[in-house]
């Protein structure tokens, strides 16, 4: 099934079903290494398959979120006024928050819900989702081109580096918040 493959996996990976994107992409761009896929198409792939899940995630949210995050958030302490400071959070910094939160395991699945739930333009989501899944999938798909199919060795890469990826987020964040003050007070 090829990039329809990509495109259905990396969605899943995006949505609500824990399916990681590692098992997809280096695979993938092993097969570009030995000429049986493009690489710029595996990476297209996985940026649709991406942006398609997160979508799924921020419709829910949006059109359902506030009411059931709600009534089940008040077993767990959430009040209107928490949710109403994730709203406000996400309706100043959604972009940046949208972008890093794709960058990071476990967040990038999820990062789509208070979007939808802040009600965070969707052109700007799909835009920022995009950049963030990029980044990662063409870092995956790379790693498949170069090392192999090896996936040990891909996990030890990852973990070497991911203390610098972080890093450099941060930076981004740092960045972000003094353009944006900047902006906020010409």
């Amino acid at each position: 099934m090829g990039y329809l493959l990509i495109i259905l996996l990396m969605a899943l990976e995006s949505s609500f079903f824990p399916f990681p994107s590692e098992v997809v992409i280096p695979p993938a761009g092993f097969l570009c290494a030995q000429g049986k896929m493009n690489l710029f198409l595996v990476i297209i792939s996985g940026i649709v398959g991406s942006v398609l899940g997160a979508l799924f995630n921020y419709y829910i949210s949006y059109r359902w979120g506030r009411k059931m995050v709600l009534n089940l958030g008040e077993r767990f302490g959430l009040t209107v006024a928490r949710l109403s400071w994730v709203e406000a959070f996400f309706e100043r910094h959604g972009e940046i928050t949208t972008f890093v939160g794709r960058l990071l395991p476990g967040i990038r699945q999820y990062i789509s819900l208070p979007a939808g739930l802040g009600k965070m333009d969707l052109g700007r989501f799909v835009l920022f989702t995009a950049l963030g899944s990029g980044i990662w999938v063409t870092v995956l798909a790379l790693l498949g081109y170069f090392v192999g199919d090896n996936l040990e060795l891909i996990r030890q890469l990852l973990r070497r580096y991911y203390p610098l990826l972080i890093a450099g987020l941060l930076a981004l964040v740092v960045l972000y918040t003094a353009l944006h003050r900047l902006k906020k007070n010409k």
